[in-house]
């Protein structure tokens, strides 16, 4: 786990996968900076490769992470996603094992000590109960928690999930913070799920997909420091 990374609750991550790259990313990424600035929450948003150092370079407020990243070390490896490179781009952190990008009980426990090495923070997807024990024992700064069949169909994770989840992790390591994803599509989605005890929460389809999605990134941060504000006090 990186030490001195610093982020606290509620926060939120907004991963754009393919869908967004470029000058439209960075309309994106600015409209959500300046909202996370609003409701003083932490944004994590990770975008393409390519478009890590030109977020990192022209917003305040964001953590701008890297999508993926290998741990190998410098030198041979064409085609990897090289940790210092992601670093010196300007990220502060990576995701690892997303549905979509889904890496080894192994590698993900490599990974994360490279991250460590070089000065990267770590979230961690992870879809059971089983697999999140496992990952909280590796020692990452966040874990998100969400059924893969459940990721970008707008139907959210029942609540014995978030609370067991939650619970699971702080049972092995509290200092892991935990995101529940999967299915969040609107500001209501968001609040339900900071009410039942979680972190953070965040979107992809439900912000990329939406009528507005600079919108939605008002609706669903908006509804972040409510729900936090609610149910926390501040």
């Amino acid at each position: 786990m990186l030490k001195n990374f610093n982020i606290k609750p509620p926060f939120f991550e907004i991963g754009p996968k393919a869908y967004l790259y470029g000058e439209e990313m960075l309309k994106l990424a600015k409209v959500i900076d300046k909202v996370a600035m609003k409701y003083d929450v932490d944004v994590i948003v990770t975008p393409q490769y390519t478009d890590i150092q030109l977020l990192a370079d022209n917003t305040e407020r964001i953590l701008v992470f890297a999508q993926h990243m290998d741990p190998l070390p410098v030198g041979r490896g064409l085609g990897s996603v090289l940790p210092e490179a992601v670093k010196a781009a300007g990220a502060v952190g990576v995701m690892l094992n997303h549905a979509e990008k889904p890496i080894s009980m192994e590698t993900i426990d490599e990974t994360i000590k490279r991250a460590d090495e070089v000065g990267l923070a770590t979230i961690v997807c992870a879809d059971t109960i089983d697999d999140v024990k496992k990952i909280a024992k590796m020692g990452p700064n966040l874990i998100v928690a969400e059924p893969t069949e459940l990721i970008g169909t707008g139907t959210t994770a029942d609540s014995n999930y978030v609370v067991d989840t939650i619970k699971a992790v702080r049972d092995i390591n509290p200092d892991i913070m935990v995101l529940q994803g999967a299915g969040i599509s609107n500001g209501q989605d968001v609040y339900n799920t900071i009410a039942l005890g979680a972190q953070a929460t965040g979107s992809t389809s439900g912000i990329i997909k939406a009528a507005d999605p600079y919108a939605m990134v008002e609706e669903m941060l908006y509804n972040l420091r409510k729900a936090w504000d609610d149910t926390n006090g501040r």
